[in-house]
Order: C-alpha cells, then sequence, then structure tokens
C-alpha cells in the first residue's frame, strides 16, 4: 500500500520528517518497506497484515499517526450534502435489495448535470503519485476517496440503467457481463451482482460493468457506496480469477459505518469538480452493524501480565480511546466499526503494547506453573542427537502410521510389546493417509521410505536417525495404548576418506555397530554387549542383539534380502533399532579420571581358526574369564575365510595389549603370560592357531 506524505498531512498535522514517520509507524506494527520520492512528495510503501484493512486508506493511516503524534484528525466535512437519507419507501423506487444476507448496506446518491472531462491537475497527481492512472474526473473521484477513507465505491451512467433502477441480487445461473477490462465473463448464483431492472451492470465489489459505464456523454451520474459480505467477494474474485483494487478492501472487511461520509466526500468533490446537483442520499440498510464490546476488568493490571510493560490505566485509555476504541463502562470497551480484530482483552493489550513499544518488552521466562522446564532426559537425548550429527547422520521425522502390509514384516523392539501376541497393533478408525491404519510399532517403514526417496534421486550415500514414539494396544494404567520412545539408524552407501590411496570405503556392519556404541557413550552407557541372534527383518549372520546389563534392548544388522527386494535396494542398508526409553532409564556410567600409562605395552595378535558359530564374542568371554595377569586390552582385528580353510572353518584374528603398572614388560615377562593363556583359550573352545 502506498501512503502519500503530503496527503496524510491534508488528514494530520505531521511535524516529523518522511523518514522518522516511517521509522514511527513501522514500531507501531505497519512496517514501511521503502520510501520513495515522488516529485515534491515522498511515497511510503507499507506492507500490511490481513488483518488491518483499515489501514488500506490515508485515514486508517493517519489514525496511528495521531495516537503517537498526539494529533487530532482533519477530516473534510461535507459541505452541499447532508446526512439525512430518503425515505424508505421513496428509495425503494431506486435500490431494491434482493439478497440482503450478501449485501449488509447499500447507499446511492444521483447527481445530475454533471459535465465528464479531464481532472484538474492536483487530482491526477495525486493519483498518479501513489500509482494510481487518471481516468476521467468522476472515476478519478471515485478512486481518490478509496485511496482517502478505505471506502470503494463505484459511478454509473444513469441513463444507461434500464428503469433507472438498481437491483441487488445473486446472480442468475450463465448470465454474463461484460465488465470494465472488456472481458466477457460468467456468473454464476454464488455471485452477488449489481442489476438494473433486466441485467448485471456490475459484479458486486469487484468491477463494474462496461455498458453502464462512464463516459463522455453521461450528465447523469448514480455513485453506488455498498457493504458487501466479505467472504462473498473473495469467493467471487477466485472463482472470476479478477483482483482489483476493491475487492482486496471489500474482502478484508471496510467501515459499513463510513459509507454516508465517503458517499459525502465523492458527492462534494464530483459536484465540485464536475458540476451537477445531487440529489438526497438514499440509504438500504437490511443488516444493521452491531458495535463488538470487549471487557476488560482492568486493563492494566492485563498489559503487565501478558507483556510486562507496566502502562496506567489512564494511558491505556488514552491509546485506546485515540484508535477508536471507546470505553463505554469501567469494564466495557467497544470495538470500533472499521476494526474487525478487535475480539477480546488480548486485542486490546496488543493495542496498547505496539503504542507504548514492543521494544520496551523485557526479556523474562515465563512462570513455569509445574512445564517449561526440561524433561529428565531431554538433556542426555540432546546430546545423542548431536553425537550422531557429527557423525554425519541426518535426522529423520517421518510419520506415525504405517500400512497394514508392515505387520509381520518388522521384529518390535524389545520392551515395547509382546511380539507373539496379535494383539499387538494400534488400529486407527479414521486414517489421515489412506490405507495407513496402523499406529507404527517401530520406526523402520518411515525411514526406509526415506532411503528409497533418496536413492531414487540419486543420493546414494545416506545415514539417518529418528528418535520417535512407537505404539502397542498393550494398555497401560491409563487404560491408553502403549507407546516408548525408541532410537532408529539407517546406514547404506559409502563414505569419503581423505588423504587414503582408495578413495571411498562401503559402508558394513560394523559402521552400524560403531554408530550405536558412539550413540550409547554420548549419554554415558557403556559396554553394551552384541550378540548373534536371528532377527526377523535382519540378514541371517549379520545381525545381533544388543543388551545392555543382560537386558535386551535393541537390534542391529543388515537388511535381509526379502524387504531389500520389496524396496528395490540394489546396494547393502544396515539398520538399528534401540528402545531408548530403557537404554536411558538405565544408570549412567561413573566417569572417572585415569591417568596415561607410565610404561609402554607389548602387542601379541593371535589368529584362530574356528568353527563359523564362534563368534568373537565367545572368545572374549572365555579370555575375560580367564582374569590373565597383565593382558589389560582385548581387540577384534580381522576376520578370513576362503583358501586353506575348510568350509565350515574361519580364521578370527584378535589383539591382545599386555601391560604392567609399575615396569616395562619385555618379552620374557609376557611369553609365558600369554602361552598360557593362548592354551586355555584354544582348549576351552576347540581352536587351533593359523600359522
Amino acid at each position: 500500500m502506498n501512503i502519500s506524505y503530503n496527503w496524510l498531512k491534508d488528514l494530520i498535522e505531521i511535524d516529523m520528517s518522511p523518514q522518522e514517520l516511517a521509522q514511527r509507524l513501522t514500531s507501531v506494527g505497519l512496517t514501511v518497506e521503502g520510501i520513495h520520492a515522488a516529485g515534491d512528495d515522498f511515497l511510503l510503501d507499507i506492507d500490511l497484515t490481513s488483518n488491518r484493512p483499515d489501514c488500506l486508506s490515508h485515514l486508517g493511516v493517519a489514525r496511528e499517526v495521531g495516537v503517537f503524534a498526539n494529533k487530532q484528525l482533519k477530516l473534510a466535512e461535507p459541505t452541499k450534502t447532508d446526512d439525512i437519507p430518503l425515505p424508505a419507501v421513496l428509495a425503494y423506487d431506486v435500490v431494491r435489495i434482493e439478497a440482503p444476507e450478501l449485501c449488509h448496506r447499500f447507499t446511492a446518491r444521483i447527481i445530475r448535470g454533471v459535465k465528464i472531462a479531464r481532472s484538474p491537475k492536483w487530482l491526477v497527481k495525486r493519483l498518479e503519485a501513489v500509482g494510481e492512472r487518471a481516468i476521467n474526473n468522476v472515476a478519478d473521484i471515485t478512486n481518490y476517496v478509496m485511496l482517502e477513507l478505505g471506502q470503494p465505491m463505484h459511478s454509473f451512467d444513469l441513463d444507461k440503467l434500464i428503469e433507472n433502477r438498481i437491483v441487488v441480487r445473486r446472480a442468475n445461473p450463465g448470465e454474463q457481463i461484460a465488465t470494465l477490462d472488456e472481458v466477457d465473463r460468467m456468473l454464476d448464483d454464488s455471485m452477488l451482482a449489481i442489476c438494473d431492472a433486466e441485467k448485471p451492470v456490475a459484479v458486486a465489489g469487484v468491477m463494474g460493468g462496461l455498458d453502464s459505464a462512464i463516459s463522455d456523454a453521461t450528465t447523469n451520474v448514480l455513485l453506488e457506496v455498498a457493504y458487501f459480505k466479505p467472504e462473498s467477494i473473495r469467493q467471487t474474485s477466485r472463482k472470476l480469477k479478477l483482483s482489483t483494487e476493491a475487492s482486496h478492501r471489500f474482502e478484508r472487511g471496510v467501515d459499513i459505518e463510513n459509507l454516508i461520509r465517503a458517499s459525502n466526500r465523492a458527492t462534494d468533490l464530483i459536484c465540485e469538480i464536475a458540476g451537477g446537483k445531487a440529489d438526497d442520499l438514499i440509504d438500504v440498510y437490511p443488516t444493521k452493524y452491531e458495535p463488538r464490546t470487549v471487557e476488560s476488568r482492568d486493563i492494566a493490571a492485563a498489559v503487565k501480565r501478558l507483556t510486562s510493560l507496566n502502562v496506567s490505566t489512564v494511558d491505556c485509555d488514552r491509546i485506546l480511546d485515540a484508535l477508536g476504541i471507546k470505553k463505554e463502562r469501567p469494564t466495557i470497551y467497544v470495538s470500533p466499526s472499521w476494526r474487525h480484530d478487535i475480539a477480546i482483552e488480548e486485542d486490546l493489550v496488543e493495542e496498547v503494547a505496539r503504542h507504548v513499544g514492543y521494544d520496551k518488552i523485557e526479556n523474562a521466562l515465563p512462570p513455569a506453573y509445574g512445564a517449561g522446564e526440561y524433561q529428565p532426559n531431554e538433556t542426555r537425548e540432546k546430546l545423542l542427537r548431536q553425537k550422531l550429527v557429527d557423525m554425519g547422520f541426518d535426522e529423520a521425522i517421518t510419520y506415525s502410521f504405517i500400512d497394514t502390509k508392515f505387520d509381520d514384516t518388522f521384529e518390535i523392539v524389545p520392551g515395547l510389546a509382546d511380539v507373539n501376541s496379535r494383539e499387538r497393533f494400534v488400529t486407527l478408525q479414521d486414517s489421515v493417509i489412506e490405507g495407513a491404519v496402523r499406529m507404527r510399532p517401530t520406526n523402520l517403514p518411515g525411514l526406509l521410505d526415506a532411503v528409497r526417496l533418496n536413492l531414487n534421486q540419486q543420493r546414494r550415500d545416506l545415514k539417518l536417525f529418528e528418535i520417535g514414539k512407537d505404539f502397542a494396544a498393550v494398555l497401560n494404567e491409563d487404560n491408553l495404548p502403549a507407546e516408548t520412545e525408541n532410537l532408529t539408524l539407517v546406514l547404506t552407501g559409502s563414505e569419503d576418506l581423505e588423504n587414503r590411496a582408495l578413495a571411498t570405503r562401503e559402508l558394513d556392519f560394523y559402521d552400524a555397530k560403531g554408530a550405536v556404541e558412539a550413540a550409547l557413550d554420548a549419554i554415558d552407557v557403556l559396554d553394551p554387549r552384541f550378540s548373534a541372534a536371528d532377527v526377523r527383518h535382519l540378514q541371517r549372520g549379520q545381525s545381533a542383539e544388543i543388551s545392555i546389563s543382560g537386558r535386551p534392548v535393541g537390534y542391529v544388522g543388515r537388511l535381509n534380502q526379502d524387504i531389500a527386494v520389496v524396496y528395490k535396494f540394489r546396494q547393502p542398508v544396515f539398520v538399528a533399532e534401540l528402545n531408548l526409553e530403557a537404554v536411558l532409564a538405565m544408570p549412567q556410567t561413573a566417569i572417572n579420571y585415569r591417568p596415561l600409562p607410565r610404561y609402554p605395552g607389548i602387542t601379541r595378535d593371535v589368529s584362530f581358526v574356528a568353527d563359523r558359530r564362534v563368534t568373537f564374542d565367545s572368545i572374549h568371554n572365555e579370555i575375560q574369564n580367564q582374569s590373565p595377569d597383565l593382558c589389560r586390552n582385548v581387540e577384534f582385528v580381522d576376520v578370513y575365510e576362503g583358501k586353506g580353510l575348510e568350509e565350515n572353518e574361519r580364521s578370527i584374528t584378535i589383539r591382545f595389549e599386555y601391560r604392567s603398572d609399575e615396569r616395562t614388560l619385555t618379552d620374557e615377562n609376557v611369553d609365558p603370560v600369554h602361552r598360557r593363556l593362548i592354551d586355555s583359550v584354544v582348549q576351552a573352545l576347540g581352536l587351533r592357531l593359523r600359522t
């Protein structure tokens, strides 16, 4: 909305520069996006929200200026007209409203003996300054008054109206009208039309008709100033794909009590500039405006409570009164007819806060009243998220409802529900997405859909995680379905390696396992155990159950081939899922300081040939059972299968680290201890050393 600085000065005394005015308007919520010079004038480009149609005029902006400048409006008073309308009996012969539910008020005035010509220079200059094209004196005056007072209006050539009358009705299906832009438009019965005795002559609130338009031959004018239901104008404008300055205002709501002022202002200007004599005003008002009242028992206390601003009741009332919000009784305020957005006490507080200054509101935490503080595990979850992000994962958020086809596809994470129960699923009666009637018992379907979408977009390397609620039909103490928060990871593709001979490395099972370990380490849950397990949705031999302190909490492994085929995955996909609530409920491992070793250690790598059923975990457990002296660490190094070994055998390489806290060890110290340890492990598990 372009506002003329000089035009504003006609309505209210301004003792500040355009730049200062722009700053003050912006501070009260009327954001000025720019100031442009226009000859000896300045234009303020104001960005308005849809709830402030009252400021789609110079009058509306002047009201706001009057509050912070403490100045009175200087509105032009009518000189050749009065506010006494024509009696209803006589008005009926000229104006008839047949759709009062869409047209709440309609005023008309006939001005006879006008002379259509070019507008005077001052009028053309003012219109062109704000971006309006001059047409002729009568049309220019209606545009001028709309920009000044915010009330759209339209002028008809009275002699082109059949029977010299106006009928406001719904259009008949199939009726057509050629609008002023010379386009034939098809109307329907949802649209309000301004008609003469036979046909539409304007689309109400949107655009006038070409056949009844003012021309050089016009001598008698019918001036229409009306109020139409905003929803009706909005719908008509959308259907016709026709947006105008008039429809922009009507569909947001104009001031129904401003019609007579606007009509008088336009009539005065027409009689002054185009000549002619005005008849009495016709005012048909079937839907009376009822002022809206707002209760506030203590406006100053409400302002303090909601904004922390200390504003006296006197100052609150002064600001509201200047905005047209009158105090009718000690606790009752009346919203003005031009403010459609004032309905509750909070709206009054906003008006006061705008003009006192949002910048004066101090930063302060609201009172908690038992809420607002961090939940017990929220800080640890934040650390977990950050750790995964640092490892290159992206967090995903997927739908909480899935299709029934996944009922028997995925193994449910331990602790959520009885996995053998057929009634373990929560079913929706009215699904948001067609077919997705299950509340998810696992996050995997959503994440795998995300993987498929990314692969289809040629994004081959992915690391995703999600922390979200999963659901089971087992009722809890509140007689509601059980739910738990789970952590789910998905990895596929490769990772880039810097400064290596091979630029990339394919992700594998150990990357998923390592991600789980790192995530648990971030929340001080150490020493998770991974044991081979058959998991329904994972590849046998590349899947493991995760347990902590002997309690199963999740799974990790490669997605099995059957599911990969369904999703059309052509590369391995590794997944992990943990019952995060169960993990966070476990005691945090205390992190104790230990000094760096003072003496160097000795490492020995040993390759054991074992049956395929023997795992590193079982070897590691056996070594720990021996409680060997000096052996401080045991690590997995490599596994080999192939040439030189039987089909049912594999070689597992393990690294032993020996160290003393008292001296530097020599081979003579380590050899006997190492030999006894290897012999005991070989004998206990039926292994042999690979040479």
